[in-house]
């Protein structure tokens, strides 16, 4: 009985310490900080959130489309960083990976999580070297990236090439999320990676040869949604002439627009930034979902400036609910686009907060 009082009294005095912690201090996002490489293709720990995002279209030997996600997040925790147990959840390591299948006619997908230690889960600094168990994307001295993902669901062994340089979203990687400054990321692209590789679905006994093109978004924050906000709508797409168009829009909870960016790269390296007043998204088209019942405006128009874009879904179904890691059920799918009526690329389509608000 004397053993467990006085197992019972550290305990509560540890609890004590816990609840006496400090909450963690999140590093800033301020515009003027020049983004420097390779260092920040790595992880940036300081910062509240980071995700590093591959999606692209996949083609097979015989011509048939497909389209994939990879995405690491890292999340750091509210745990006191002083804390010397090697098991206190200081900094979370999140996987979601999916396969687009007109085939299938929804998607494949799976997710993991983690807390980062024991050489298991990390996000290294210093260049882009994420692991989840066997779930891995590395950058290598030349600039290429080698994604791997092994799960019961499919496998991705994938080699992208970068073809482009760094695009900085925003103000010279400072990309604003609302009228409030403080709202914003750190935020870059390398769109045209060329990919080849193997991809499997559960079951198969052999990969199958892959090539095609990918966009790799990396973002990191630690306040990017306005209180008001429910979600975004956001796309990348690698068009035909090689040039690169990103876009976003922060929704209200209402559904109305809070902000919105975009910015445009021709092939030989001008790039237009467009504002909040250039940028609209128009739906033609809904998807309703037959499991949460989210409706999800899975065609588009996108207006920058006076070019308008029409974004078809290369499928409907493609809702990936990820409420095993992140907490979030999100349409994440792939799309061709036309430019004024004219067949012009291919790229991903991101729609969150329509089954209930963000909160990242």
């Amino acid at each position: 009985m004397r053993a467990l009082l006085v197992l019972f009294l550290s305990l509560l005095a540890l609890s004590a310490g816990v609840v006496r912690a400090a909450p963690p201090v999140y590093a800033p996002v301020t515009p003027g900080r020049t983004l420097a490489f390779p260092a920040d293709f790595g992880a940036h720990p300081d910062y509240r959130t980071e995700w590093w995002y591959v999606t692209g279209w996949l083609d097979t030997p015989d011509g048939k489309p497909l389209g994939f996600q990879v995405t690491f997040f890292r999340s750091r925790g509210a745990s006191d960083t002083s804390n010397p147990s090697a098991f206190a959840p200081k900094q979370l390591i999140i996987g979601h990976a999916a396969l687009s299948d007109p085939a299938l006619g929804h998607l494949v997908h799976d997710q993991r999580i983690a807390r980062e230690g024991f050489g298991l889960a990390y996000a290294k600094t210093g260049d882009t070297d994420v692991k989840l168990e066997d779930w891995t994307m590395r950058r290598q001295p030349d600039g290429r990236y080698q994604v791997t993902v092994r799960s019961g669901a499919l496998s991705f062994d994938l080699l992208l090439r970068p073809t482009q340089p760094v695009l900085l979203q925003g103000q010279g990687g400072f990309s604003q999320k609302g009228t409030d400054p403080s709202h914003a990321s750190y935020y870059y692209s390398e769109p045209q990676l060329a990919v080849e590789g193997t991809v499997a679905r559960a079951g198969a006994r052999a990969g199958t040869r892959v090539r095609g093109t990918a966009w790799l978004d990396h973002e990191w924050s630690s306040q990017v949604l306005d209180a008001n906000a429910a979600g975004w709508d956001w796309v990348g797409a690698n068009l035909d002439d090689g040039a690169a168009l990103m876009a976003f829009q922060i929704r209200a909870r209402d559904g109305s627009k809070l902000w919105a960016h975009a910015a445009l790269r021709e092939r030989d390296g001008r790039t237009t930034q467009y504002g909040a007043d250039q940028v609209a998204f128009a739906p033609q088209a809904r998807w309703t979902s037959p499991r949460t019942g989210a409706s999800y405006p899975v065609a588009t128009v996108l207006s920058t400036g006076a070019t308008r874009w029409r974004l078809s879904p290369l499928q409907n179904d493609q809702e990936l609910d990820s409420r095993r890691s992140t907490g979030a059920v999100y349409w994440e799918g792939a799309v061709r686009l036309e430019r004024d009526g004219h067949p012009a690329g291919r790229g991903y389509l991101e729609l969150t907060g329509y089954v209930q608000a963000m909160h990242l």
